[in-house]
Formats: structure tokens, C-alpha cells, sequence
């Protein structure tokens, strides 16, 4: 399983569609075995969904999210986590630990 985190300086990011990086992290046996940051270079919402999906991303770990990037994230089979903030690596462990939980209405602030 790979899970994917808007990443900004350690920290979960903010915003899906204008994250700059991700952190990948691969997963074995509820394990962290490997993790990279990866660039988005300019790529933003609707497109993240592809490049996730390209980097075979199971799971998206981020704060906010708008519709178009949830319709895009379902298309390609990704099931994301919104409204998680803090420590990137944190995040992963609580996924991990069965602590976070799907939500389906998360959503931006400034999305309707």
C-alpha cells in the first residue's frame, strides 16, 4: 500500500489542489518501509489525482480538499482523509493505528 501527504516542511499542507510536494510512503505489514517527497511541478487539482495514481498512491492524507479533486480522487481509486493536520509522519502513524477516520464531506474553506 502507498499513502500519499500534502507536505509542506514536515507538516500536512493545507491545500490539496496547490500542495508543491507529497510525501509517499510505502507500507508493509501496517509498517513505514520506505518514504520520498516527491514535486508536483505546477501540476494542481483535478491533475494531482493522475500523478498520485501514476505513483500507485492507495491512500491521500491531507487538510482541505475541493469537489473536483474528490471526484478525480474517486475516479482513480484513491480514498483521501481530509481535515488531518500536523506532523506528516504523525498522520501516517495514526492511519495506520485505525485513529483517523474517512470523510467524505471534507472539504476547503473556500469550496462549496
Amino acid at each position: 500500500m502507498k499513502i500519499a501527504v500534502t507536505y509542506k516542511a514536515g507538516q500536512v499542507f493545507q491545500h490539496f489542489g496547490h500542495t508543491e510536494q507529497f510525501k509517499i510512503y510505502d507500507i508493509e505489514d501496517g509498517k513505514v518501509v520506505s518514504a520520498g517527497v516527491i514535486d508536483t511541478n505546477g501540476t494542481g487539482h483535478g491533475a494531482l489525482a493522475g500523478l498520485l495514481s501514476a505513483f500507485g498512491v492507495d491512500i491521500l492524507i491531507c487538510v482541505g480538499i475541493g469537489g473536483g479533486a474528490q471526484t478525480a480522487l474517486n475516479n482513480a481509486n484513491i480514498k483521501f482523509y481530509g481535515g488531518v493536520k500536523g506532523e506528516a509522519d504523525k498522520a501516517v502513524e495514526s492511519f495506520l493505528n485505525g485513529a483517523l477516520q474517512f470523510d467524505p464531506n471534507a472539504k476547503c474553506d473556500h469550496h462549496g
